[in-house]
């Protein structure tokens, strides 16, 4: 498995200038209440180097003309590792984690000092601020502690997010691989959940049944909190309460993505609680479908990034002005962007280790990115239409339908990976009333 991440760690320090120095900053852990600890969950950069998921530590990668790797870990002790599990150790992060040499934690900065001699620039990964208060001293510790006529270094200090981030956009095959897992364990969960759907069931009990099923195909974790939205909830767009009993006639928004070996998946189904469209949400639903589709056909090698949100805007707005719910011509809708009052968010992200992956939507030019083989990302138009817009038909009014898929760009167009979830009307009412 080291090996994963010494290639990572080998292509990096490739792209890195001579004399530069990383810093990656683990995550803590953080304290629930009195003695309870929130579950951990690492850095996504720092593990995507390291492969290291234990708390507090710290790795440090050199690019000189014999480059290193040192990664700081909390000692062995096995009082706590009674309490609390074990722990690699000092020995553990170089025989299992491939560090070249590795210290207790505590010895983190006298070890830093030396190294960042004749270091140009030193690139940092410390997304909650652990070091910021010590970066401009550490940058300056041999300019300022040298004598006056020696040659002065400057080291500059930048985000390793500039290096590392795009690369992070392409997903590898094991990556792919992982990543088909998390989708597969969240198909499952909401087919139980929209099977389980009735008027009268607990949005958290929805919520608790979808974690349930990821638990069986593999998942520790969902890769974000659990939105099962009935109604008007709907129409917040990070509704997370998940405490309202569903109602006949509602419609049921659930975005639900299990989490598998760090890697998430995002899906967001919507459909009638009673498992029966009237017709005004059919409308709606099919409208958000055929936009989601639509979208979906342009995925290719070569396509723009910002296509794919055009398509969606351009077919809902279309749509919309259809049923009445927009007025004046589809050129001055477009212009005016009077659809956003109905679709009020962006239609996609990348996926990866993060639900919102990281990575640049624009090339170095400022235009939008070229879609690439191996890049993963979802596909999520909604329409939203909450109880208070009066002016709007009353069987309109408290529902919010968002469609969402999980897309793999191949090498000639694109595979849907969340396909498997019902997402026709036909097949979600097959699903629910038989």
């Amino acid at each position: 498995m080291d090996n994963i991440y010494r290639h990572r760690r080998a292509e990096l320090i490739e792209q890195l200038p001579d004399n530069s120095l990383v810093i990656l900053a683990g995550y803590q852990q953080k304290v629930r209440s009195k003695n309870i600890k929130y579950h951990f969950r690492q850095d996504n950069d720092f593990l995507y180097l390291t492969g290291f998921n234990e708390p507090d530590a710290i790795a440090i990668l050199v690019k000189r003309e014999v480059s290193e790797y040192l990664l700081f870990s909390r000692p062995k002790d096995p009082a706590q590792e009674v309490s609390f599990g074990a722990r690699a150790g000092v020995e553990g992060a170089v025989e299992h984690y491939g560090a070249d040499r590795a210290f207790p934690n505590e010895l983190f900065e006298q070890t830093l000092l030396p190294l960042l001699q004749n270091i140009k620039i030193l690139y940092i990964s410390d997304e909650l601020g652990r070091f910021s208060s010590s970066l401009i001293n550490w940058a300056n510790h041999h300019r300022i502690n040298s004598s006056f006529d020696t040659p002065k270094n400057f080291t500059s200090i930048k985000p390793l997010a500039e290096v590392l981030h795009p690369r992070r956009v392409v997903k590898n095959h094991a990556e792919i691989t992982t990543i088909r897992s998390a989708v597969a364990a969240s198909t499952a969960g909401h087919k139980a959940v929209m099977q389980a759907c009735h008027a009268g069931i607990n949005e958290r009990q929805l919520s608790s049944l979808f974690d349930f099923t990821i638990a069986k195909y593999g998942c520790n974790d969902v890769a974000y909190p659990n939105i099962v939205a009935g109604g008007n909830n709907a129409c917040c767009l990070h509704y997370e309460d998940n405490c309202n009993e569903l109602e006949d006639g509602q419609m049921l928004l659930i975005d639900a993505g299990g989490e598998f070996e760090h890697y998430a998946s995002d899906i967001t189904r919507s459909y009638p609680v009673n498992g029966r469209f009237t017709p005004e949400q059919k409308a709606i639903y099919q409208l958000v479908l055929s936009a989601l589709d639509q979208a979906i056909d342009k995925v290719r090698p070569g396509a723009m990034w910002n296509s794919l949100h055009n398509t969606c805007m351009q077919v809902m707005a279309q749509g919309l002005k259809e049923l009445g719910l927009l007025s004046g011509s589809i050129e001055e809708i477009m212009t005016t962007e009077s659809y956003k009052r109905f679709t009020v968010h962006k239609t996609g992200h990348w996926l990866g280790m993060d639900v919102h992956d990281v990575g640049p939507y624009h090339d170095d030019d400022g235009n939008w990115r070229m879609l690439e083989a191996g890049m993963v990302f979802t596909i999520e138009p909604g329409i939203y239409i909450p109880e208070d817009a009066l002016d709007v038909p009353e069987a309109y009014r408290g529902m919010g339908i968002r469609i969402e898929d999980d897309i793999l760009v191949t090498a000639n167009g694109f595979e849907n990976l969340s396909a498997d979830v019902p997402r026709t009307v036909e097949a979600i009412q097959a699903m629910m009333l038989n």
